[in-house]
């Protein structure tokens, strides 16, 4: 049991590095096409084709799960799990807490909050995919939470 919960919490922060690779390297290289309505919306949906990626994820997620449930790896599980958690959070703190999405959250008013909504408005302030910066999302750099 403590195996699987150090994996899933292992798991929980190494998303958030691969939320930085992916966004950094992915999303802002070869698969701009996708990320691009993130940055500037070209359209008229709610929907953007940047929920791509945690369509991607989800599917990782569940495919982990399947292989805890039918006895091909026994941390699939918790790694599936923390995935999840991952996912939930970056879409709490990102589409709902950041962007609004859903009108939730709107007063949080503490100095990480105030990091994390600075640095990605500094992520933002670039609507092309190069010269961007502040890939991550939840580990946040410091100068971020200077006044």
């Amino acid at each position: 049991m403590l195996w699987q919960i150090l994996v899933f919490f292992g798991t929980f922060c190494f998303m958030e590095f691969m939320a930085w690779f992916s966004h950094k390297y992915i999303m802002h290289g070869f698969l701009w096409s996708l990320h691009a309505d993130h940055h500037k919306k070209d359209h008229d949906s709610w929907f953007e084709r940047n929920d791509a990626f945690f369509i991607f994820y989800a599917v990782v997620s569940m495919t982990f799960f399947l292989l805890w449930r039918y006895d091909y790896f026994a941390l699939g599980l918790a790694i599936g799990l923390g995935i999840f958690a991952y996912g939930w959070t970056y879409f709490l703190v990102h589409d709902i807490f950041i962007h609004q999405r859903f009108k939730l959250f709107r007063n949080a008013n503490n100095r990480y909050a105030r990091a994390v909504r600075r640095a990605h408005k500094m992520h933002h302030k670039h609507v092309g995919k190069e010269h961007g910066e502040c890939f991550g999302m939840l580990f946040v750099p410091f100068k971020y939470f200077k006044n």
